[in-house]
């Protein structure tokens, strides 16, 4: 199989034939760069062995296998939701004595077996036939190697199949503001790898930012690999939302090449570039047309694996959750395996690969600028028919995020846009929603989080005025987004000091204890009370973040907060005229909502068809 014409959408893509031979993984035996585990990619299994990213080198004796997280097939995935039933595995081999290539399968219980096992003598390629058809629930494969009697170079192995099944154009949607750097770089590392340069038909570069990635050396090298083939956009700065979305909106414009997939990777991501392969392989070849993404990786853990799969609790507005109670979460891939398959819901857009047909059947995504819009897409999807997969053995390194302070302007964003997602795909219980909404809003005040539970009010108030009020859509978010920042300003807490802001010789005060989830809104009863009479302990104390929970920080009246970035401190004091006004606001904001929710919901439901369309979204880039 050359590797010349097995890529996904390779140099002959546009070619009618009847059967093409298709590359759907290669084995890698460690990372694209040193602070990568090579763990990840393969593992000594006994003897002296000697690893690169494309070659593996044993000494006599020695045993290598690649049960690992990017070295596993995750045959589960491929016969849940792809045409694949066979595959043929080819391994160029350099040897003296005898070598012994095993594929070994698992099970959702982790049993092993031998699947296939080629007994191979002197320098050539080694192929072996496997089937993909003992998977529907969990288990993978992967290859085991034994140098025999003489010493063994393996390099080039590759995972193919054969199908009759069109190729598709791939194309890559970044989109990025005043991220130069990092986004220079995720698009050098794309160009870094030449088969995976090669199978990008399209980049699109969309940037909304002053400073300008187009000034950055490592871009203008990877603009040099990648030719006409990349796009560099510029437009007003519309949020995630705006910056996926115009990606999508140029891969799929009336006359445009299809079919089409249109990977959405996040600017600040370090890539894997066999993950942009496997995710584009695997979509050429799935039986209907679905969205497929990657799993997160931490950047500064980068053996943690964030979550297997995820799903929502719209009547909770909660997004994030496990797919599966056996799903893999904040945990080590080195040390663990997925071995059960796990269904989502949806795949976020730090690498999310979304099939044409989808903006043909459901429009495009909803301009909310920031936060949600993945969920709702991926529900709305979902809902027409067109599934998610998150393909186990395809990821990234993003930011960890329990690095990322949660009081922030987003949350007017995260609290508008959950709103208007539940109402549009699933509705809204007005007393319900309103008990958690107050809840949510409660706890920011007793924590002394005054702009946090203002920002908090501010989205239920803009979901509550609709999609044209003066916070809702009609200008993707950026009056909104002014509006808010303006307000938060006034909120002393919100500013991140310098560490030097902690007074001498202050105490730490760590939690103890976690309330009962049944108890929490007696919990938080009582602290109200004890608030309101003034009855927290006097003196100014410092809380890490760790323990920085509502419950925990409202026992004092004076705290600082480490910021979850670790850079600096939180002020935050009692305030008693400020926690009475937003009470009584809230207060009316809640029994507004209740009045209000129902026609709310009708209204966003009535305009989501306007809203993603094509036509709006050109007024909106200014094209």
């Amino acid at each position: 199989m050359d590797a010349t014409t097995v890529t996904a959408a390779g140099p002959d893509a546009g070619s009618a034939r009847a059967e093409r031979d298709l590359l759907l993984q290669r084995t890698l035996f460690s990372g694209p760069r040193r602070w990568v585990n090579d763990d990840l990619y393969s593992r000594i299994v006994r003897g002296v062995v000697r690893r690169t990213r494309g070659e593996l080198h044993l000494d006599a004796g020695a045993i290598v296998d690649t049960n690992t997280y990017f070295g596993r097939f995750e045959a589960s995935y491929w016969q849940r939701w792809t045409s694949v039933t066979e595959l043929t595995v080819r391994v160029s081999i350099e040897t003296g004595g005898q070598v012994d290539v095993l594929v070994r399968a698992s099970d959702i219980g982790s049993h092993v077996r031998t699947v296939d096992v080629v007994h191979h003598h002197g320098d050539g390629m080694a192929v072996l036939h496997v089937p993909v058809d003992t998977f529907v629930d969990g288990g993978a494969m992967w290859l085991e190697f034994h140098a025999v009697d003489a010493a063994v170079s393996v390099s080039e192995v590759t995972w193919g199949a054969t199908t009759t099944i069109p190729a598709r154009r791939a194309a890559v949607a970044i989109c990025t503001f005043n991220r130069a750097d990092d986004c220079a770089a995720t698009v050098e590392s794309l160009a870094s790898d030449p088969l995976v340069a090669e199978l990008i038909d399209d980049l699109y570069v969309t940037d909304q930012g002053t400073d300008l990635v187009e000034t950055r050396e490592p871009f203008r090298r990877a603009a040099g690999e990648f030719g006409d083939r990349l796009h560099y956009l510029r437009q007003p700065n519309l949020g995630g939302a705006g910056g996926f979305s115009r990606g999508m909106f140029e891969a799929t414009a009336p006359g445009a090449p299809g079919p089409v997939d249109v990977l959405l990777m996040d600017d600040d991501v370090r890539v894997e570039p066999e993950t942009v392969l496997r995710l584009f392989a695997f979509a050429a070849v799935t039986r209907e047309p679905m969205l497929v993404g990657a799993q997160m990786l931490y950047l500064f853990n980068p053996d943690y694996l964030l979550v297997s799969a995820e799903r929502t609790r719209l009547d909770q507005l909660k997004g994030g959750l496990d797919a599966d109670e056996f799903a893999l979460r904040d945990e080590s891939v080195v040390d663990g395996r997925q071995e059960r398959r796990i269904d989502a819901e949806y795949n976020a857009w730090w690498s999310c690969l979304i099939p044409g047909e989808a903006v043909a059947e459901v429009g495009l995504p909803l301009p909310y600028f920031f936060q949600w819009d993945d969920i709702e897409y991926g529900l709305r999807c979902r809902q027409a028919g067109i599934p998610t997969c998150t393909l186990q053995g395809a990821a990234v390194w993003h930011a960890d995020f329990y690095w990322k302070d949660g009081d922030d302007f987003g949350q007017f964003f995260s609290h508008r846009n959950s709103l208007v997602t539940a109402a549009i795909r699933h509705g809204i219980e007005p007393k319900d929603m309103a008990k958690n909404l107050g809840r949510s809003v409660l706890r920011a005040l007793v924590a002394m989080q005054y702009g946090l539970a203002a920002t908090r009010m501010r989205g239920i108030e803009a979901f509550l005025d609709g999609p044209d009020g003066a916070l809702g859509m009609g200008d993707g978010g950026q009056a909104a987004l002014a509006a808010v920042r303006v307000e938060r300003a006034g909120y002393p807490e919100t500013a991140r000091l310098d560490v030097g802001a902690l007074p001498a010789g202050i105490g730490v005060e760590r939690k103890v204890g976690i309330p009962r989830e049944d108890r929490e809104d007696q919990v938080l009863a009582k602290r109200l009370l004890v608030q309101k009479l003034g009855r927290q302990r006097r003196g100014v104390v410092a809380i890490p973040y760790e323990d920085a929970a509502w419950w925990h920080v409202s026992l004092f009246d004076e705290v600082y907060v480490t910021d979850a970035s670790q850079t600096g401190v939180h002020h935050r004091k009692v305030d008693p005229a400020r926690a009475s006004e937003l009470q009584k606001r809230l207060v009316a904001l809640l029994a507004r909502f209740i009045r209000e929710a129902p026609a709310a919901q009708e209204r966003w439901r009535r305009a989501q068809t306007r809203l993603t369309t094509r036509e709006n979204w050109a007024r909106l880039y200014g094209v």
